[in-house]
C-alpha cells in the first residue's frame, strides 16, 4: 500500500526565532562583503577619474561609477531591511523569554502557596499564644526561685536602710572617741615608728703593729697606767 500510495511525508518543525535570526543574519553579512567590494571598485573608478583627462574616457568611467553606486544603494536598503527584520524578531524573542519567565514565576509561586497552606494547617495562632504565656509563666517562676535561693538568712527583708545609715555613723563616732582616750604616747605615729634618742657612736680600734709589741709578743702598756 505504502508503494502504491506513498507514505505520510512527516512535516519539518516550524523554525524558531533564532533559526530566522541566524539566517538573516547570515544574509546581512553577504550583503555586507558585496558593499565592502562596490567601495573598493568605487574607489578604483574615483583614482581614474582624478587621473583621466576629460573626454569620452573619463565619462565612460563616470558612468561605470554611477552604476555601482546605484547597485550599492539597492545593497544598502536590503541591509536595512534585514536590519528591520533582525531588530523586529529579538522584540518577539524578548517578549516570548518574558512570557516563559512569567509561566515559571506562576508555577514556582503556585506551587510555595499550596506548600504554605499545608504549613498553616500545622500551625495555629492560638498554639502560639499559648505557649507565650506559659513561657512567661515559667520565666517569672524561675525569677521568684532565684530570688528565693539567693536571700540571705541573717538580713531581714524589712531593714530600712536610713537605719543602718544611722548605725553606720554611731560607729564611727565610736571608733572616733576610742582612739582619743588612748594617749598619745601611745597612739602610733605615722612618720615614724618611736621617738628614741640615737645610740652612741665610737672610734674604731686602732690594731697594733708588730714592732710595737715586747719582747714576750705583748702589747706595750699605756704610759698612764705607768704613771699610776
Amino acid at each position: 500500500m505504502k508503494k502504491i500510495f506513498g507514505a505520510k511525508k512527516s512535516k519539518d518543525p516550524p523554525p524558531t526565532i533564532q533559526d530566522a535570526t541566524n539566517q538573516i543574519n547570515k544574509r546581512g553579512e553577504s550583503v555586507d562583503e558585496k558593499i565592502k567590494k562596490l567601495d573598493e571598485e568605487l574607489a578604483r573608478y574615483k583614482e581614474q577619474i582624478r587621473k583621466a583627462r576629460p573626454g569620452p574616457s573619463q565619462e565612460a568611467i563616470k558612468a561605470r561609477a554611477i552604476r555601482l553606486l546605484k547597485h550599492k544603494r539597492m545593497y544598502e536598503e536590503q541591509r536595512n531591511m534585514l536590519y528591520n527584520q533582525t531588530y523586529n524578531l529579538d522584540q518577539v524573542g524578548f517578549a516570548a523569554d518574558g512570557l516563559k519567565d512569567a509561566q515559571q514565576t506562576m508555577g514556582a509561586m503556585k506551587a510555595a502557596n499550596k506548600e504554605l497552606k499545608g504549613m498553616m494547617k500545622t500551625v495555629k495562632i492560638e498554639d502560639i499564644d499559648n505557649m507565650q504565656d506559659e513561657m512567661t509563666d515559667l520565666m517569672d517562676v524561675s525569677n521568684e526561685i532565684q530570688e528565693s535561693l539567693g536571700r540571705s538568712y541573717n538580713i531581714p527583708d524589712d531593714v530600712d536602710e536610713e537605719d543602718l545609715m544611722g548605725e553606720l555613723d554611731a560607729l564611727e563616732a565610736d571608733m572616733e572617741f576610742e582612739s582619743a582616750a588612748v594617749p598619745s604616747y601611745l597612739q602610733p605615729d605615722e612618720e615614724s615608728d618611736l621617738n628614741l634618742p640615737a645610740a652612741p657612736t665610737y672610734p674604731a680600734a686602732v690594731p697594733v703593729s708588730r714592732h710595737q709589741e715586747d719582747e714576750l709578743g705583748l702589747p706595750p702598756v699605756p704610759r698612764a697606767s705607768l704613771r699610776s
